[in-house]
């Protein structure tokens, strides 16, 4: 393999404010050898790419990652479809990518721009899109089998070969006058083309193509069939450099059989085809690197395309550390959403979001099926999207700049868990101390409803009061009313902030939120849309009963059994 390029060649890294190659090339070098001989598995190229490093990060995916249902997302709401096909992406490397947002803001910035000229200009996507198949049908054609018939075997690598030539040339020729990352993509192309290995390629695929012209008469019939051809001419191709003439091929192929080598028809094509891999290898394993990230900007594209099918907006995020705009500044965000919604039959409602300080702790209350858990979700996602540098599901949104993420949302039972209820929501809170560093987002659903009220206002309002220290922005939900009446009207701590699920005048959830504490979760409407109250189970019950007595089997009737007949001596005993 060739050597990788130098930080003076130009790098295509499109997740990098600095361009650096990620991808161990030399891990890759032996899955592209047997790719281009025998041909490979696609697993080898998702290991190699699911191993690529990414530029600095400070958080830890496995604190979020099953309770924002990030897989789902990336395999539901952000589908890759170009021209009608879909596309699959390496699944780990852009699981990893989304789940490790940069550290440096410098880093966001850089993939927005890209993001951002990809989504205005509709023949820079189209460019974007056109290397991407292109890119796809080599690593295809990499993964695909030798052809079983004769010269099969060269055929396949000259179809690889013809890609990798196509692929350079598209790069070379796109996104001219880019001003974002998007310019790396064509100074690589022009760096590759300029190369003496290229030189190589181009000329052994034209010699291919072009091995010669024929000159032809024919003669076509009033019918217009055709009657006869005669070769007028042939003139080889004689410029191109791998030519040579037919006397000097057979004096080659008879020094070699004088000096005892036997030449198979076909080996010297097959060496020349490896010669000139061989002098490509780095550059394919460039286009696996960029491969992986282009899928997370299609992947922010296919995003937006669904939101805007549903008459929804989306943005770039305004990214700002704590403290920067103004002194107290926190979360502002307009026409929020859930983005796992979009991937449903039903369109999403946006509610506004706002938070007075850059630590806050928002208590939400209301109604079940309110919205309360999907807003917790919402908001985890915008601070996610917004800090890999993808769009965020919102009109406009204003977002700190945080350190990493907490989310507790799913609270399941198992079977071997060491405590009971109670003990798990203690190892849940004494978890989230533990892992929570310095400036991040904590999102906690139902925070102590696994204990009697009295015991759980008592954890709960303990957590909340240090949770401030951390310098974190706090999102908690509670059922518990007291509670939340009880800190609104003395409150703890400066930072605490109260939303409530906003009703209409039914009384039904609007899905929006306003300030406030809720006065009462409206248990009694949620088991009356659900059916469960006194008449509807009384009638379930009636119906039990009626169907249980037409069903049970009639009692027999008691048969008489006649007494035996007494003999002599019994009768005349009974008649004394």
């Amino acid at each position: 393999m060739t050597e990788p390029p130098t930080d003076a060649e130009p790098i295509p890294d499109l997740l990098g404010e600095e361009p650096a190659v990620r991808i161990d090339l030399k891990d890759l070098r032996q899955t592209l050898v047997f790719g281009f001989a025998l041909g490979t598995s696609l697993e080898q190229f998702d290991r190699a790419l699911g191993a690529a490093t990414l530029p600095a990060s400070s958080w830890d995916h496995t604190t979020f990652e099953r309770d924002l249902f990030l897989e789902d997302l990336v395999q539901r709401s952000l589908r890759i479809r170009i021209g009608g096909r879909a596309f699959s992406p390496c699944l780990p490397y852009l699981l990893r990518v989304m789940s490790e947002p940069p550290r440096e803001p410098s880093v966001v910035a850089f993939r927005q721009r890209v993001l951002e000229e990809l989504a205005g200009s509709a023949d820079f996507r189209q460019q974007f899109e056109r290397i991407y198949t292109g890119l796809v049908a080599v690593r295809t054609a990499l993964c695909s089998e030798g052809g079983a018939r004769r010269g099969g075997g060269t055929h396949r690598r000259l179809e690889i070969l013809r890609g990798v030539e196509e692929v350079v040339n598209d790069l070379a020729g796109s996104f001219e006058g880019a001003s974002s990352g998007l310019s790396r993509l064509r100074a690589f192309g022009l760096s590759v083309k300029a190369t003496d290995t290229y030189e190589r390629l181009a000329a052994l695929l034209d010699h291919e193509r072009h091995l010669g012209t024929v000159d032809l008469r024919v003669q076509v019939g009033a019918d217009g069939a055709l009657r006869t051809f005669h070769i007028v001419a042939v003139r080889e191709n004689r410029q191109n450099p791998f030519h040579t003439s037919a006397i000097w091929r057979f004096f080659t192929r008879l020094r070699l059989l004088l000096r005892g080598y036997r030449v198979a028809p076909g080996e010297v094509a097959e060496r020349l085809l490896d010669d000139v891999w061989s002098g490509m290898e780095s550059v394919v394993g460039m286009f696996i690197q960029l491969l992986g990230d282009m899928e997370f900007y299609l992947a922010g594209l296919a995003l937006a395309d669904m939101a805007h099918d549903k008459g929804l907006p989306v943005c770039l995020a305004e990214l700002v550390r704590p403290g920067d705009v103004g002194e107290g500044a926190g979360m502002a965000i307009e026409r929020l959403y859930n983005p796992h919604l979009l991937a449903g039959k039903t369109t999403p409602v946006p509610c506004d979001l706002r938070t007075a300080h850059d630590d806050a702790v928002v208590i939400v209350t209301g109604p079940n099926s309110g919205g309360k858990t999907r807003l917790l979700q919402s908001i985890g996602l915008a601070q996610l999207l917004g800090q890999v540098g993808l769009f965020v599901t919102a009109e406009r949104a204003r977002l700190p700049m945080l350190s990493g993420m907490f989310v507790s949302l799913i609270q399941e039972s198992r079977s071997d868990q060491p405590e009971g209820q109670l003990g798990m929501e203690l190892m849940r809170i004494r978890k989230l101390f533990e892992e929570l560093g310095f400036g991040s987002l904590v999102l906690i659903d139902e925070l102590c409803s696994g204990t009697n009220p009295s015991e759980g206002e008592e954890i709960a309002r303990l957590v909340i009061s240090l949770l401030p220290e951390l310098k974190s922005q706090v999102f908690v939900t509670t059922h518990l009313l007291t509670l939340a009446s009880g800190l609104s009207e003395d409150p703890p701590v400066p930072q605490l902030e109260f939303l409530q699920v906003e009703l209409d005048l039914h009384e039904r959830p609007t899905y929006g939120f306003i300030t406030g504490v809720a006065k009462t979760s409206l248990a009694h409407r949620t088991a009356a849309r659900l059916g469960v109250t006194k008449d509807e189970l009384s009638s379930l019950i009636a119906a039990k009963k009626r169907a249980a007595a037409t069903q049970a089997p009639a009692r027999p009737r008691a048969v008489r059994k006649p007494r035996p007949a007494a003999n002599g001596a019994v009768r005349a005993l009974r008649r004394r």
